[in-house]
């Protein structure tokens, strides 16, 4: 079978296509293309996920067995720990046996550069012209080990003022929603004495207790209630910080257990680490609410927009140019250059909580005070469509071909297609809203979505999308 590497690495079902013999053969071509680059020292770790240490220690053999120095992490770790470990190490790269935020049933296969990222488009267009079409023999090669945690919680302390928040002694709630987070947040809280963390979903599970391990609200309804519950106590949690499988996405839940979505986040950080004296260019995705590109506007900061994949935010933040200050995409990853570029959303739960700490304001009311200075109303929902096959899927790409000229009431404005095609919606004279259409690059669905003024709005064009979809 083919090994294709999508958006962010090569994700495929455990035991259909992400076999033993199929990481053997992913990890033949990184550890090819890396000798052609002059070898060196090659990190593995993995997630919870069914036999994530396997299949570790199988990318790790084939890896030592080609002439790499190769090491598997003592335990699971986050993604981001990974990519501190690449770059702390001085490693030429490095292998994340993980699905991220994909089903359980879902391995996957992330390769880290050696500035401690994401590998960028050119790595893995590499990896994968160097693929064997034939079997790789199992074995072969040793392996040490590497254990990052301490030096990872020094980077993460070093990224914050942790007096300022032990000031304040903070208490948060962290749903590691049985993922690689899980342990990661309280430990560092009990290392530096910065803040109370309140786990919840914090033993490892493969199946994740039940859910999808991605930070969206149908998969924390027992955190919201717990946040609103919590809400009523005086002295109770900033927040709850939801990260996914492997720790690099971050979601949140506010006391009274709203919902507080990835552009809202990204949208406080940015104006915190402007109000510290941060500059440099703002990365978003084509996803990414339009709050983010006024508000860097505002403050007098360059937006660059890529794709969907935080592959290409690495890229603006490794060419040249420009430093960047941040960048960020809509499924709550967001990566700061101060720190690594990779998403990580321990650090950004940090960074976020410092925020709070230092403004005074709820989270809520800051996202509203921002939503005034940029003169835009942001609601946002996505839906994910399981179309039955390529056929399908091309059947509505002809569709699309010839948008419709207006949407649920909307007029469509204009239409760009950086990825995907998206609809920019007017109405009473404005531009307020857009809906997008875009493919999946990790699993077999098209997904859709809109930011509108109010969530009335968003979920009256996405009802107006499915119908165009399904019609």
């Amino acid at each position: 079978m083919d090994i294709a590497f999508g958006t962010d690495g090569w994700r495929d079902v455990i035991a259909a296509g992400f076999t033993f013999a199929n990481v053997r053969r992913a990890a033949a071509a990184y550890a090819d293309h890396l000798a052609a680059r002059g070898g060196g020292l090659v990190l593995v770790g993995y997630d919870t996920r069914f036999l994530g240490r396997e299949f570790a220690e199988q990318a790790a053999a084939v890896l030592a067995a080609r002439g790499l120095e190769a090491r598997v992490s003592a335990d699971y770790l986050p993604t981001p720990a990974l990519s501190f470990a690449v770059r702390r190490y001085g490693a030429a790269g490095g292998v994340m046996i993980t699905a991220s935020h994909n089903p359980p049933r879902y391995g996957g296969f992330k390769l880290k550069g050696p500035y401690g990222g994401t590998a960028t488009q050119a790595i893995y267009e590499d990896v994968a012209a160097r693929v064997p079409a034939g079997p790789v023999p199992e074995g072969g090669g040793s392996f040490g080990a590497f254990d990052v945690r301490d030096e990872y919680y020094g980077a993460l302390s070093a990224l914050i003022d942790l007096e300022a928040l032990r000031a304040a002694a903070p208490r948060v709630v962290h749903d590691a929603m049985g993922g690689a987070g899980a342990g990661w947040l309280a430990g560092f809280a009990a290392r530096t004495g910065a803040l109370e963390v309140v786990e919840v979903r914090g033993r490892p599970d493969p199946l994740f207790h039940g859910v999808n391990p991605e930070p969206i609200p149908a998969n924390v309804v027992a955190t919201a209630e717990l946040m609103a519950d919590a809400a009523e106590r005086s002295g109770g949690p900033v927040f709850a910080a939801v990260t996914d499988g492997d720790a690099d996405r971050l979601g949140v839940v506010l006391p009274g257990g709203g919902f507080f979505d990835a552009h809202q986040v990204f949208a406080v950080m940015l104006d915190h680490l402007h109000r510290k004296g941060g500059r440099g260019r703002v990365v978003k995705t084509f996803t990414v609410s339009r709050v983010i590109e006024r508000l860097a506007a505002s403050r007098g900061l360059r937006v660059t927009e890529t794709p969907v994949g935080f592959k290409h935010i690495v890229d603006a933040m490794l060419g040249p140019g420009e430093p960047v200050l941040i960048g960020g995409e809509e499924s709550g990853g967001i990566g700061l250059s101060a720190h690594l570029p990779e998403r990580d959303g321990l650090a950004n739960a940090l960074v976020l909580l410092e925020a709070a700490v230092a403004s005074g304001e709820g989270l809520a009311e800051a996202f509203a005070r921002l939503e005034r200075e940029t003169g835009w109303r942001h609601a946002y929902d996505r839906l994910d469509l399981h179309l039955g096959g390529e056929e399908a899927m091309a059947a509505v790409r002809e569709r699309l071909a010839d948008p419709p000229t207006a949407i649920a009431g909307w007029r469509v404005e204009s239409a760009e297609d950086l990825d995907g095609l998206k609809l920019n919606l007017e109405r009473g004279g404005e531009v307020a809203a857009w809906v997008l259409f875009r493919a999946s690059g990790t699993e077999p669905l098209l997904r859709v979505y809109c930011e509108a003024p109010t969530p009335a709005d968003v979920a009256a064009v996405l009802a107006a999308a499915r119908e165009l979809v399904a019609s």
